[in-house]
């Protein structure tokens, strides 16, 4: 094997110019592959992280069946608002916070307009950290529990023409069936990743949200872990830890949809590009053993007439392809990490995607896995590369091959 592999170095270094084109081949390769790649990932991270930080948290803990039957009946599905069980949230491995919500829905009027919302009532201290990625356009945030205030979605503020310090009307039917109001001053204006959330939510202080509804309690305590990679081993520490009958512990991965669905569209896009840049590294790399084999070939043949095998021939060859896509990898890999920190640090401008009205400044995020996964890349596709002109120098006749040049 090391005889092989002294060979296949001399060989290579025979000619330097196409090992250099071959090498550079992959290089190019690899390094389109972890920008594409990297550029992805940092759309699912910065995606999922906003996403966490101002909307569901890392884990949301509700009744059994809340989030199945609670839209017809949320009050029938109450939290407690002090409980026992918050005690044993908070031992949990990698717990950050824990704030309570409840969640209700009606109708919001400022003026001649009057729009339909989804609202939630929150504790604002305790929120502070959980929805440090919530954006405000205008305004302020809450600033207490009490605070007669709300903080608008950034489309129904527009749909409703409202800025901060406007009073508006929120009408609400109670958990008893009565009808209730309160009218409150708009304290901020909010946008997150989603559009659709944006067009219809509002937030106020979560004491004046069961005033509103005449309930006590909430419908969810949402909490935030301090690393997101913690969830799922907090999630099944937390079913496990509290009674089943009474309460259901939810991952944020069970509530983003659209999250989810990008994620799968995206690693299919990903997964494109992986089998394109893997063929033309084949087809290329397949294409340079092939002719290395038809120059050698007085060469192959004097080695088989004195005693090798035509499985040495081949393995030597083999040796030839993936010393290229170890060299090839390498250079990929460190040329595409260079560029990837030096394009994070410029920021890539991008308008706003589906889903969402403002644009963003893109990052590409190369992890351990995705160097990883390019590296294998190089190295798999130069060994599938070389098989047939490895296989074909083989199986050369040795007569034939003594007499190619004469």
């Amino acid at each position: 094997m090391l005889r092989d592999l002294r060979l296949a170095a001399r060989n290579l270094l025979r000619n330097r110019q196409r090992t250099l084109v071959a090498v550079g081949t992959v290089a190019f390769g690899i390094v389109a592959f972890l920008l594409a790649g990297g550029f992805i990932q940092f759309i699912f991270h910065d995606m999922r992280e906003t996403t966490i930080h101002s909307q569901l948290g890392h884990i949301q803990i509700v009744r059994p069946g809340y989030f199945d039957k609670g839209i017809a009946d949320p009050y029938a599905f109450l939290l407690p608002g002090q409980s026992p069980e918050q005690k044993v949230v908070e031992k949990t491995t990698g717990f950050a916070s824990l704030a309570p919500r409840l969640a209700f829905s009606g109708l919001i009027s400022h003026d001649e307009a009057t729009i339909a919302f989804v609202g939630e009532g929150v504790d604002p201290e305790r929120e502070e950290r959980l929805s440090s990625s919530l954006t405000l356009v205008e305004g302020r945030k809450l600033a207490s529990a009490t605070e007669r205030a709300a903080i608008l979605g950034e489309g129904l503020a527009r749909s409703l023409g409202v800025h901060p310090g406007d009073q508006v009307i929120l009408l609400a039917t109670a958990a008893t069936g009565s009808a209730s109001a309160v009218e409150v001053t708009v304290a901020g204006i909010f946008a997150t990743t989603s559009q659709e959330y944006d067009e219809r939510a509002l937030r106020i202080p979560i004491t004046v949200a069961r005033k509103l509804m005449k309930v006590s309690g909430a419908t969810a305590w949402v909490i935030l872990l301090d690393k997101t990679e913690d969830t799922v081993a907090a999630a099944s520490h937390l079913a496990s830890s509290l009674d089943a009958k009474n309460f259901e512990v939810v991952p944020w991965t069970a509530l983003a949809d659209f999250y989810n669905k990008t994620v799968v569209l995206f690693s299919k896009q990903v997964s494109v590009v992986k089998f394109i840049i893997g063929l033309l590294i084949v087809l290329t790399i397949s294409n340079t053993q092939m002719m290395c084999v038809l120059e050698r070939t007085t060469e192959i043949g004097t080695s088989l007439a004195i005693g090798r095998r035509g499985h040495d021939v081949m393995m030597l060859f083999l040796t030839e392809g993936a010393l290229v896509g170890l060299l090839g990898g390498v250079v990929g890999v460190v040329v595409g990490y260079t560029l990837a920190t030096l394009i994070s640090a410029i920021g890539i401008p991008m308008p706003p995607p589906p889903g969402m009205a403002h644009g963003f400044i893109g990052q590409i995020l190369v992890s351990p896995s995705l160097a990883f996964d390019a590296f294998s890349l190089a190295v798999l596709t130069t060994l599938v590369a070389s098989v047939i002109p490895a296989w074909k120098a083989s199986r050369m006749s040795i007569v034939d091959a003594l007499r190619h040049n004469q």
